[in-house]
């Protein structure tokens, strides 16, 4: 943890205003980054990308952690061994990317699923893996799709089942099987508003019972 966080809240913070404080940081992250992709000011290139994912990663916890946006140096049971990081995230997004743009068999739904897997599939980072595929995966989506209503993945999900599509990823590379299962939600006709905001404060909402991460977002 930072040591300018502990000093700003006058203590070291117990995990419940962490979370909290985390929580409220990715809903004015998702908000802004998703209403850039609905306009327009936010494309699919600029997104996926090696450097896009770090960018991302360091927004979301750059002002509580010292790992923010720092692919991991050490080895865990999950994702490619630390040497491979950064080539892997490199060429398996740019895979993804030309795909998208060569081949007629995909549409948005699993563009964006097939970034969050793969992702995942790497593990490039210590910590906030999850939540940083998640959005990824959103931006992915809304800034693809061509139709008048947009939609955004529903993450509240069966988490046994999704697991066990994550390792079939990981074995042959295709969202497909995921991209089925996870399901979508309607956001809001191409305007960003309220829907918008109630559908970031859901994916990411504070407890009711430490207001911390408020005064702090709010400062």
């Amino acid at each position: 943890m930072l040591p300018t966080l502990a000093e700003l809240l006058g203590t070291t913070p117990g995990k419940s205003a962490l979370y909290d404080f985390e929580q409220a940081i990715h809903v004015n992250v998702a908000q802004k980054l998703m209403d850039d992709a609905i306009n327009g000011r936010l494309a699919v290139e600029s997104i996926v990308t090696e450097r896009f994912i770090r960018d991302l990663h360091r927004e979301l916890y750059g002002e509580i952690w010292t790992w923010a946006g720092a692919f991991r140096r050490h080895e865990i049971n999950l994702g490619v061994a630390p040497e491979q990081i950064l080539t892997e995230t490199a060429s398996g997004l740019d895979t993804l990317l030309y795909r998208w743009r060569n081949t007629a068999d995909w549409n948005s739904r699993p563009f964006g699923i097939g970034v969050h897997a793969e992702i995942l599939r790497i593990h490039p980072f210590a910590d906030g893996n999850g939540r940083t595929s998640c959005l990824m995966a959103d931006l992915v989506f809304l800034s693809t799709q061509d139709t008048d209503s947009l939609y955004l993945y529903e993450w509240r999900i069966d988490k046994p089942r999704y697991i066990s599509l994550l390792r079939e990823y990981d074995r042959h590379r295709n969202p497909r099987f995921l991209a089925e299962f996870i399901p979508i939600r309607s956001l809001v006709d191409k305007a960003p508003g309220t829907k918008l905001r109630q559908h970031t404060r859901a994916l990411y909402r504070p407890s009711a019972k430490t207001s911390t991460a408020k005064l702090l977002i709010a400062t």
